[in-house]
């Protein structure tokens, strides 16, 4: 099967390797790809904004949209990047063409819009919210001024509380994003960053540990013995700290570093947590339809040329094993802190209850030691397995292989 050149339209897609049309109501993702500056520690596509064709590129997105986007979405993210770095007049024509072509101000139940502190004044928020976000996220990261240039941000703390405020002052929820465990970051200035950030009293808090990503700046600094990152124990003693703070403010727990208000979780979110349908349009943006998966190309030339000659962008595609696709879906649902039901996790992998499920068997000797518990038929973490979450899930990974 034959894929298309990164340097140039020197093979065509075939169709088998196109997604279906998403149905009517799939979560809709846009990736918008351009940030003021690259952080060192993210791996999602994005490049410098300056130099490049920021009218294009909407116009690419609509025009992969009008091939692609899903009719009426339950709802709408838009990522990036930076989305709120986009200029008023197209953040515009994004959205009234996104809704043109989806009619989403009428289906959508969430809007959510990514924003950092360096592009989020009082009038963009409320731009974005006369627009139909209903959401703003806003990527703190951090209110300590060493810790945000170490990360590489472009703003200072000032900014983020300037940001936070803005934000609170529309009719949206707001989220805040914040990373933890850096070097130097003790449990004690963690929480001190925390609850000044949680006396903004957003609906919603995403807070995320340090983590180092092949591909990115950090990786090879480390690699090189460049970058010390925080002992396990600061990890493990942010990450308590991060669930009792929370939840003195009102926030509980509904996934391993999300919380939020009652009724205020990320539907969007839970949608990739469930193993859900959901299309993504943009470079580097990936979709999943049905029982397979496709992603476009992770460059903003090839995404730009081959959507305006192809209304689609579509570099590869997957179907896994059915073994794969539930150990895939306990992975992403054990995440949660609702857990896994085993009958819906086999109907969501395109199973039915006549196979010899293996995840039952595997969640029995987790419970054993003490890691996973059954509740009212559904397995989730304990208490004690929280902190080893990941090493937890990625064992259900290993049952497609």
């Amino acid at each position: 099967m034959s894929s298309p050149s990164l340097h140039g339209l020197t093979a065509t897609v075939p169709p088998e390797v196109r997604l279906p049309p998403a149905p009517a109501g799939t979560a809709l993702y846009v990736h918008v790809p351009f940030c003021v500056v690259k952080c060192p520690y993210c791996d999602f596509f994005s490049v410098e904004a300056e130099g490049q064709d920021l009218s294009g590129t909407v116009g690419a997105l609509l025009h992969e949209a009008r091939a692609r986007a899903p009719q009426a979405p339950k709802t709408v993210f838009i990522g990036g990047g930076t989305p709120s770095l986009l200029p008023e007049p197209l953040l515009v024509e994004l959205f009234d063409g996104l809704d043109e072509l989806t009619g989403f101000r009428s289906s959508a139940v969430e809007v959510t819009a990514e924003c950092n502190p360096e592009s989020l004044d009082p009038n963009k928020a409320k731009l974005l919210t006369k627009l139909g976000v209903t959401r703003l996220s806003v990527g703190v990261q951090s209110l300590n001024a060493e810790t945000l240039q170490f990360l590489g941000r472009a703003h200072g703390p000032d900014a983020a509380l300037r940001a936070l405020e803005a934000a609170r002052e529309t009719e949206a929820d707001v989220s805040a994003d914040m990373i933890y465990a850096c070097p130097d970051q003790s449990a004690d200035d963690w929480e001190d960053e925390l609850s000044q950030v949680l006396e903004f009293e957003p609906q919603h808090l995403s807070a995320y540990n340090l983590t180092i990503e092949e591909g990115t700046v950090f990786h090879v600094q480390r690699e090189r013995g460049e970058l010390t990152t925080a002992p396990e124990e600061v990890e493990l003693a942010c990450f308590e700290r991060t669930r009792e703070v929370a939840e003195a403010a009102g926030l509980g727990r509904y996934e391993i570093s999300n919380y939020a208000q009652p009724g205020h979780e990320c539907q969007h979110n839970l949608t990739y947590w469930a193993n859900g349908a959901y299309v993504g349009l943009g470079p580097g943006a990936v979709s999943k339809v049905g029982l397979a998966r496709a992603g476009n190309p992770r460059s903003l030339a090839p995404y730009l040329r081959w959507v305006q000659k192809e209304e689609h962008a579509t570099l590869w595609s997957e179907q896994l094993n059915p073994l794969h696709r539930l150990g895939e879906t306990w992975w992403l649902g054990l995440r949660r802190s609702a857990g896994v039901d085993p009958m819906e996790a086999l109907l969501t992998a395109g199973l039915d209850g006549t196979i010899d499920d293996p995840a039952p068997g595997l969640a029995r000797e987790l419970e054993h030691q003490g890691l996973l518990e059954n509740v009212a038929g559904r397995w989730r973490l304990t208490d004690r397995g929280w902190p080893l979450a990941d090493g937890v899930a990625r064992k259900f990974l290993a049952l497609g292989t």
